[in-house]
């Protein structure tokens, strides 16, 4: 019922007036059944831009934090994310992760759409990074379908640091279903969802126009971070300045596109 009260009445109409988004691909969301909506993660709007277009509802795995902050803020914060269709996970150890991943082939078995990001967090440049294997386990052991979606244009909205949503032109594009049912009863094989998940980003690749770095996008943001220290003078630096944090963080990133 909350669910249903934003995305029609408080909230979803206001992001169709103010920011004018080409949608296309809808067609390719089966109208019942379990599937996986696997996603590019440019910004926090895109878990709420998405869900307005799609016309069932699409449930998303969120950090526990965001249901447990105390006080009357963190008690509005559960409100807010339970009614837009999310549920908790605890990412703390390896029995948490285990149980995320048992909620999501439940919701999956149960017929929901699931929304995930296969990055795990979101781009810290705009560019697409290596995706993380747990969608292929959830994907194999639900057996469903990934539906890839492309954002573009959520990190001009909502630049990341930024508590202000600007006015932008955006874009959702829906591609063709993926189809990992070759691969059924290969679940916990490293191997097989390394290639599933790889073969999810390509079609996110192809669909965004992103650029694609082998790399965890957790992994960039702690290089970026280390980069913004000062560095100390090395020899042959001439006046003691060293080579600025954009260039020690593209030389630990390798270029190779997902093949």
């Amino acid at each position: 019922m909350l669910y249903r009260l934003l995305k029609h009445v408080l909230l979803g109409p206001l992001l169709r007036l103010l920011w004018p988004t080409k949608v296309t691909g809808t067609e390719n969301i089966p109208a019942e059944g379990g599937a996986i909506i696997a996603s590019n993660h440019l910004a926090v709007a895109d878990s709420f831009f998405m869900p307005v277009y799609v016309s069932r509802r699409v449930t998303f795995p969120a950090k526990q934090e965001y249901f447990t902050a105390p006080g009357i803020k963190g008690r509005l914060k559960k409100w807010f994310f339970t009614a837009s269709g999310q549920f908790p996970i605890d990412r703390s150890g390896a029995s948490a992760a285990q149980a995320a991943l048992d909620t999501a082939v439940r919701l999956l078995d149960e017929g929901r759409l699931l929304g995930i990001y296969p990055e795990g967090t979101r781009s810290p440049d705009g560019r697409l990074y290596k995706g993380k294997t747990g969608v292929a386990r959830i994907a194999l052991e639900a057996q469903a379908p990934v539906i890839p979606v492309a954002m573009i244009g959520t990190d001009k909205v909502n630049p990341i640091g930024s508590k202000m949503w600007w006015p932008r032109r955006l874009e959702i594009r829906f591609g063709r279903p993926l189809d990992f049912s070759r691969y059924e009863g290969l679940a916990g094989d490293r191997f097989v969802e390394r290639s599933i998940a790889d073969e999810i980003m390509y079609a996110l690749m192809e669909l965004s126009g992103q650029e694609y770095v082998d790399v965890y996008a957790a992994k960039a943001k702690e290089d970026l971070g280390e980069a913004a220290v000062p560095l100390q003078p090395q020899a042959g630096e001439v006046g003691g300045v060293g080579r600025s944090g954009a260039d020690v963080a593209s030389s630990r990133m390798p270029e190779s596109r997902a093949g």
